[in-house]
């Protein structure tokens, strides 16, 4: 896969422990069009302060991510070593220092080990001929189980583009974002202040909708890069052309995120949650996420149990307007919940067999209005914990 201009590397730089890749680079032959979408938490990473700060100038030529440190709680010397990070990888390109955004990810409050960065910088670099997307994929990993990759072929004016993006995220799963990374490539041309617009409802639409633990992160980042390499009319909003690459970039970002939950840590199980029939969409959103982020409700599925009481419970919490004689409850097209109570009969069972598959959804009809949401989250396993108790060794 390819994306005209754009280059790529990943190299071993040993940040945690030795025998993989942790060290990755994509760098634009000329400077792009960017955005970005940053963590809401309180608490940010080195990292994140630098690009919220760099991302002002809606340009970016160069991202530098490391996996296995995420530089965060690290104080003044975690800002130095990020802004040293930078700096020697636009010294290696020959770009502006402020061209380059930085990126970490994994263990927090330890310092980067910046002898073992400063001397994979070089390689990282003299890799930018031979690498690939696919390679700084698998460098930015950390519980992960897999490489997330999505691309889709577009066309503006007649002339095609490629949107290409990559993602990491298993563990610290929560709006507003989550604890992952997401990196987005095209070589279309695109007005920077739309980009910036259309690129934060897309992560809305994707990052945002999906839960694993309920946690947020320190370190989330989320960035696109426009270089204008295909050629193409640069896409301004009003158009068809515009139309097809929100489409289409949504598209990327929703299956990035929907492999992120596919991939939660000790994940055995996809869940889509539906609500329908909300006074609101702010509403529905409630619900759903009150739902997806409920420990009970997620070991639940865990166990195969359709215990549909721990979802109403989620929902009448919320905060969203319920009326409980009015709610339905469908685990797929198995009704187990009419008019607030239970449906009887052999739904019990035929609701289990539902909880049983790898991917089912959950549809919660409130019927007080016309506010939909949908968000995905998986189920909370024994191998969660196990994963979550050992992760610093």
């Amino acid at each position: 896969m390819s994306v005209k201009g754009f280059k790529f590397s990943a190299v071993e730089a040993a940040v945690k422990k030795p025998g993989r890749l942790d060290l990755g680079l994509i760098f634009s032959d000329v400077p792009a069009v960017a955005a970005g979408v940053f963590t809401t938490n309180k608490i940010k990473a080195a990292p994140v302060v630098l690009g919220i700060e760099r991302i002002k100038d809606g340009l970016c030529q160069a991202i530098v991510v490391n996996s296995g440190n995420a530089n965060a709680c690290t104080g003044v010397r975690g800002m130095d070593d990020a802004r040293e990070t930078s700096r020697l990888v636009a010294e290696g390109l020959g770009i502006a220092d402020e061209a380059v955004q930085v990126a970490s990810t994994g263990v927090i409050g330890q310092a980067l080990p910046m002898e073992r960065l400063r001397a994979a910088v070089p390689k990282l670099i003299e890799g930018l001929g031979s690498g690939s997307l696919d390679g700084v994929s698998r460098a930015i990993m950390t519980t992960d189980t897999f490489a997330k990759m999505e691309t889709r072929q577009c066309e503006a004016a007649g002339v095609p583009y490629t949107i290409a993006g990559i993602a990491k995220g298993a563990g610290m799963i929560m709006p507003n974002m989550a604890t992952m990374l997401a990196f987005i490539v095209t070589d279309a041309a695109v007005e920077q202040s739309w980009l910036k617009k259309v690129f934060s409802e897309a992560n809305d639409a994707s990052f945002n909708i999906i839960s694993v633990d309920g946690d947020t992160s320190t370190n989330d980042t989320s960035l696109i890069l426009a270089n204008g390499m295909a050629g193409n009319p640069t896409i301004r909003e009003g158009t068809g052309d515009a139309e097809t690459f929100r489409s289409q970039l949504q598209a990327v970002l929703l299956s990035l995120a929907q492999q992120i939950v596919r991939d939660g840590e000790g994940a055995t199980k996809f869940v889509e949650i539906s609500i329908k029939g909300a006074q609101s969409v702010a509403d529905a959103k409630k619900a759903a996420m009150a739902v997806a982020n409920s420990s009970l409700v997620k070991t639940a599925f865990f166990g195969q149990d359709a215990n549909w009481g721990r979802i109403l419970a989620a929902v009448g919490y919320s905060g969203a307007e319920v009326d409980a004689d009015r709610i339905e409850l469908f685990f797929d097209d198995v009704q187990m919940v009419r008019n607030g109570v239970f449906t009887g009969g052999n739904a019990e069972e035929r609701g289990s067999e539902v909880l049983k598959r790898k991917e089912f959804a959950v549809t919660v009809d409130l019927k007080l209005g016309q506010g939909e949401a949908t968000v995905y989250t998986s189920d909370l396993s024994y191998e969660y914990v196990k994963i979550n108790a050992d992760y610093r060794t």
